[in-house]
């Protein structure tokens, strides 16, 4: 059975860093774009950053420019969320998809969660202020 699990969340103080794992396992993620999600609460699920299956294309939600950088690794199914000088409005959970469509930009893939076929559970982040 194919699925994403998503590992790594946790609290940390403001201008802390974490790094996001998303494990891929049953689908060969080097044929999926992937991309990584959050929602806070009493908010809607947003795209925070994904990545072409080829790593050739990435998309970065404006308040996450120039502080997360997503990468991937296919050799070992895994998926990557560095996160660097986080802020209390980072919190929230964060998720993991896949996605099979053949999409012209990552910006299509993160402005519409339908693009994705498989979801993770989700990881904690919380930021103290």
């Amino acid at each position: 059975q194919a699925q994403v699990v998503e590992s790594g969340g946790g609290l940390v103080q403001a201008g802390g860093s974490l790094r996001l794992s998303c494990t891929a396992s049953g689908l060969p993620m080097d044929d999926y774009a992937m991309g990584w999600f959050r929602q806070a609460p009493g908010k809607e699920r947003v795209g925070v950053s994904c990545i072409s299956w080829s790593v050739a294309s990435t998309y970065y939600v404006d308040p996450v420019k120039g502080r997360f950088t997503i990468s991937r690794d296919n050799a070992k199914n895994t998926l990557y969320l560095q996160m660097n000088k986080l802020k209390p409005e980072d919190t929230a959970m964060y998720y993991c998809a896949a996605s099979s469509l053949n999409l012209r930009t990552t910006y299509d893939y993160c402005s519409g969660s339908s693009s994705f076929d498989y979801w993770g559970q989700g990881t904690q982040v919380t930021v103290s202020s």
